[in-house]
């Protein structure tokens, strides 16, 4: 039986970390369509945020070519992008192995999300087996940075929010006992982030990043897709 992971890929040179690094309030999620030669297009899903600050971005952004909004469903929005680099060319003078980049690309897995954010990409991903999975993560180890934060065997129930990850679980669980979730709200943004020592847009960040992992993992799934 399979595997399931979900992990980090620490390289800030990945497409559109830049994107995630000028605009962290929204959730970016990145598809590639590998059919379109060494520059595959980027379909990537915004939700929350500034519409305005993220376009500003993409267009701002070395990676981008050109970007266009497909089409949007309340404040999500979905975008084509197309890159301004390959992805030989935009990781070369990061990635000691190229080759093995490659290589990759022919692995017994399927990356079915791609969260991009300020250090790389977060993904989740199905590995035929573990020596499918190690040849995955010992190359970005060796490479960038590799952090896991799960792995069963595929058809393993988990609990909904098991794959927040320990920062995103303290601001959830800060937030609550203070009552930054009741009505009437009985706690500001502020009181949160001075309970956990952090900025009120790091708070916010990270609550935002929680709340859709926990949708996206529960009532999320029996919905339908967003048109083309």
């Amino acid at each position: 039986m399979g595997l399931v992971a979900e992990f980090e890929i620490d390289c800030e040179a990945l497409p559109l970390a830049g994107v995630a690094t000028t605009v962290p309030e929204p959730t970016l999620t990145l598809e590639l369509q590998f059919n379109h030669g060494d520059r595959p297009l980027f379909l990537v899903t915004v939700t929350g945020g500034s519409q305005t600050a993220v376009e500003n971005a993409f267009t701002d952004a070395y990676d981008v070519g050109e970007w266009t909004l497909i089409g949007q469903a309340g404040d999500t929005r979905r975008y084509q992008v197309v890159p301004a680099l390959s992805l030989e060319g935009q990781l070369g003078d990061h990635l000691d192995d190229l080759a093995g980049l490659e290589a990759l690309a022919t692995a017994d897995a399927i990356i079915e999300r791609i969260e991009v954010i300020p250090d790389g990409w977060r993904q989740t991903g199905w590995f035929a087996d573990r020596d499918a999975f190690g040849k995955f993560s010992s190359f970005w180890q060796r490479n960038a940075g590799f952090r896991l934060y799960r792995l069963t065997r595929g058809g393993e129930p988990e609990p909904p929010g098991d794959g927040l990850t320990d920062r995103q679980q303290e601001a959830l669980r800060t937030a609550y006992e203070l009552g930054y979730f009741d009505i009437p709200r009985q706690a500001s943004l502020e009181g949160v982030a001075t309970e956990l020592d952090i900025s009120a847009s790091s708070v916010s960040e990270r609550l935002r990043r929680a709340q859709t992992q926990v949708i996206q993992e529960t009532v999320a799934t029996t919905w339908p897709p967003l048109p083309d």
